[in-house]
């Protein structure tokens, strides 16, 4: 396991020895072991989608945010969702590809991002049923779920055949590899927010009748084999990142779990595979898991498995992530008390690492000026800074 070179400046990366860093937060701010690295502090990037890769190829203004954000103090980065090898894969324009032209995009971001003394994972996706024909890279081609989707009279999600899960295995497999071979610290795989692996999850949109639907088992064979092909892909050292939510982007009240015993059952069997670390997405990180309980979500997941834990869910913000937060034009101005909370809530062992949001689409230095006790300085996020990258 290797360490990160310590920064010259407050500019040129994440840098815990050479700063003093401000009481209240200093937990967030300690190094963490990450595969065979050592991560500079608990802060973590989240992957938020920034339709800025036409043609699916990361370009030089991509590499660049990706830098900044390392420049910044952030610890470890989670690429935005970058879609594998499958037709279905997308389902949104100008998001990045994890296949052919693009990866030589994504070897100048990793090379960035190293240069500067950072680690970096890309976000392997399948949106699944959120895919509709029309959409890049092949219009003709719809989307792919555990179940069809039928709207006016037309099928517009087709219900996947064991060849078709056969084929998306495989992709996510070779998209790891790619990812190990490209230099990546890492790779995580996106289960959550009604994407592919979550549709099947969720009983809702999985009403298959085979070994893939039916009993919770069924629900997640999918994913445990993705995992398990996957790890079989890569080295015992290269980390697997699992992201997983209980709500869905079309439903903030759906769950795929309802006790802790259901969610166990759930993830157990994951981390099994090969899942190395888990990312809980949460509204409010801070909530409870389940009524009548104390345990957030990431603090179950934590004690469940045993296996460290990225939480996230509005972080830095004054208002809690909610319908239409990416379309208003209004800020979210920091709670100058809501880091220091998070801190202690890692402290105590809640979770290991904290992910963070759009407040760093609008302020690439976050880290840094929470680190020196500048809260006060730190750019809110506001709309404007979805229209462009900010560097």
């Amino acid at each position: 396991m290797d360490t990160l070179t310590p920064a010259q400046s407050p500019s040129s990366g994440p840098t815990p020895d050479t700063h003093q860093v401000n009481a209240t937060v200093a937990p967030l701010f300690q190094p963490f072991p990450f595969g065979r690295h050592v991560l500079a502090n608990r802060v973590v990037m989240a992957p938020m989608t920034r339709n800025k890769s036409p043609g699916g190829v990361p370009g030089a203004d991509v590499v660049e945010y990706y830098r900044r954000r390392v420049q910044g103090g952030v610890g470890l980065l989670i690429t935005e969702g970058t879609y594998i090898n499958h037709p279905g894969a997308n389902g949104y324009p100008q998001v990045p590809a994890f296949y052919g032209q693009a990866l030589a995009g994504w070897q100048k971001v990793v090379d960035a991002v190293h240069a500067e003394g950072g680690r970096i994972i890309p976000q392997l996706w399948h949106v699944g049923v959120a895919r509709r024909p029309g959409i890049e890279p092949d219009a003709t081609v719809p989307g792919y779920g555990p179940s069809a989707v039928v709207e006016n009279g037309v099928e517009v999600v087709k219900a996947m055949t064991q060849a078709d899960i056969d084929a998306v295995i495989a992709a996510f497999a070779q998209a790891a590899a790619d990812a190990e071979r490209l230099g990546f610290d890492g790779a995580e795989l996106h289960g959550a927010h009604g994407y592919l692996l979550d549709d099947f999850f969720w009983s809702v949109t999985n009403q298959r009748t085979d070994q893939y639907g039916g009993s919770l088992e069924n629900r997640i064979r999918f994913a445990v084999e993705i995992v398990r092909a996957v790890r079989a892909a890569v080295s015992p050292d290269f980390p697997i990142v699992f992201r997983f939510s209980q709500w869905k982007g079309v439903d903030y009240k759906a769950r795929i779990a309802e006790t802790a015993d259901e969610l166990a059952r759930i993830l157990l069997p994951l981390a099994e595979a090969g899942v190395d670390v888990f990312h809980v997405s949460t509204r409010r990180y801070w909530e409870p898991a389940f009524d009548g309980a104390d345990e957030t979500l990431a603090a179950l997941t934590r004690r469940l498995t045993g296996k460290p834990v990225i939480a996230v869910g509005s972080v830095g913000l004054d208002d809690a992530f909610k319908v239409g937060m990416f379309a208003s034009r209004d800020a979210f101005h920091v709670r100058p008390t809501d880091v220091a909370e998070a801190a202690q809530a890692l402290a105590r062992g809640d979770f290991d690492l904290l992910g963070v949001g759009r407040v760093l689409l609008s302020d690439p230095d976050w880290a840094i000026k929470v680190r020196d006790g500048r809260v006060d300085e730190v750019t809110p996020f506001d709309r404007a800074s979805l229209d462009r990258l900010v560097v």
